[in-house]
This record gives structure tokens, sequence and C-alpha cells, in this order.
């Protein structure tokens, strides 16, 4: 069996997906499990911020996909406890999903706590992998809104890019790793295959609908007052930091998706084009 933890998310869903179509066992963890689900997976219900919430899913389980919530981050937080716990249930195996940031701006408060998961991670005596990620196609579903009333997508910075990548992407890479021993113990930085703006983000938008969508450029503040509302400030912060002036590895378009796949990495058109019914 194969634990699959945030399994309602970006990179949970597709990921317990594939893992069930080639016919693994999964448990698809999450805060609230839906009632029913496919063939080969069991939804449960658990709390990765309770200390031992995931205890009785770890029993009997083969691997881990181990994504932390962000509760697992607050000051007095302890998510290197979930390592633990994979051990002394006889875990053999545990992908992490971790950040970017932890490489290119390795000093704010939640990457040093991944740092040391990963750090614990590869200390375990585990088989492990641990992957690495930038920003997601799917933070544009933060316009849907806008887009579906207003045609409309307000974001600051338009014409700073990233090569943002398809959650997609990020969940194939994390069941090549779960299920194929050639991907262990490294660490694979996931990107998409173009530097995108958000302006462009937009324009892609409007193509997959058929129908214009307007650019609104956002001041810093503007845009740090409306992600404060589901995030907190440091982070909202640093978010605008990477956002606003990526470094040039952040800038870098990393090979490590087609290392694994075998195939280039989605691009944001592919990921609109598939999820447009969320922008009608």
């Amino acid at each position: 069996m194969i634990v699959v933890t945030g399994a309602t998310g970006n990179v949970g869903r597709p990921l317990t997906r594939a893992l069930a179509e080639a016919g693994h066992q999964v448990a698809a963890v999450s805060r609230n499990a839906p009632a029913e689900g496919a063939d080969g997976v069991r939804h449960v219900a658990a709390d990765l911020s309770e200390s031992g919430g995931l205890d009785p899913v770890l029993t009997g389980a083969k691997a881990l996909f181990l994504l932390l919530p962000g509760d697992l981050h607050a000051t007095g937080a302890d998510p290197a406890d979930l390592i633990g716990r994979a051990v002394a249930a006889g875990v053999r195996r545990v992908v992490l999903l971790s950040s970017q940031g932890v490489a290119t701006r390795p000093f704010g408060r939640t990457r040093v706590a991944l740092r040391g998961v990963e750090d614990l991670l590869r200390e375990s005596g585990l088989e492990w992998a641990v992957l690495r990620p930038g920003g997601f196609a799917s933070n544009a579903l933060w316009w849907a809104e806008s887009v579906r009333t207003q045609r409309l997508v307000a974001a600051p910075f338009g014409d700073v890019g990233v090569p943002i990548l398809d959650p997609a992407d990020i969940a194939e890479v994390a069941a090549a790793c779960l299920t194929d021993d050639r991907y262990l113990g490294d660490v694979y930085t996931l990107t998409g295959p173009e530097v995108i703006t958000p302006r462009e983000q937009a324009a892609a938008i409007g193509t997959a609908l058929g129908s214009p969508v307007r650019f609104h450029e956002l001041t810093r503040a503007e845009a740090k007052a409306a992600m404060a509302q589901s995030m907190p400030a440091e982070l909202a912060d640093d978010t605008l930091d990477i956002l606003g002036a990526p470094n040039a590895a952040e800038l870098r378009i990393s090979p490590d998706v087609e290392r694994v796949l075998g195939r280039r990495p989605r691009t944001f058109a592919d990921w609109v084009t598939r999820t447009v019914a969320a922008f009608r």
C-alpha cells in the first residue's frame, strides 16, 4: 500500500489517480476525505498536525508521499516527527514534497523547517526522494472568479516571469519515485519548460476561452493585501520577493521532469486547456 497525504490537492489528486490506475493500493489521506473513491483507493480523514494522526494509516504501508500542510510550519510544530513515525511503522520509502526555495532562498522560516525535514529523511535509513518544485500553474486559479465575472486578471509584476509547472507533472514524478528504484536517493528540482509572465498567462487563459482576458497590474502593496487574507503576511512578502525579482536559479529551466518522465514538462497553455472549465 502507498499512502498519499494531501490527496485532494493539486498534486495529491492526480498522484492518487495515477497510482490507482497503475494497479497500486492507495490510502488517500486528507483532512476531509470524500465519501467514495476509485477502485484501489481508500480515502482516510486524518490531520497531520495532530501527533499520531497518521499512525493508523502508516501501519502496513510500504511507501509514503509526504506533503506537509501549512500549519506544520507554524512555531512549535514538529513536522520531522512524521518521518520518525514512518520509520516506526515500518514504511520503507518516503517521497517528500519540498520547495525549490530550500535551495534558492534558504533562510526563510518555512524553508529552514523544510531543510530540516529533508536532512532528517536522508539520515533516517529509509529509501527516499525529495521533490523541489517551483511555482505551480494552478496558482492561476486565484484569478478564476475575476476571469469568470470580468474577463480580468489582476496581478503584480505583469512582465516578470518564472518557469511555472503543471502540478500533474509533479504527480507523475512523485509516482515514479514511489514505485521505481531508479529514482531513489536524489533531489529533483521541478520547473515548467518556459518562463512565462502573468500578462502572458492572462493571454493564454483568453486563448483557451476563446475570449480576450484583460490584464491589470497591481502594486506590490495591493497584491500583499489580497494575499494576506489567505496566508501569513511574512509568506506573502516572501512570495512577492520571488515573483518580483526571481534570481538566476529561479529562472533556470530544470531538466529533471524530462530526466524522470522522458518528455518535456507540460506548458501553462496545456494546463489551462485541461482546466479551462474553472474560468468559464
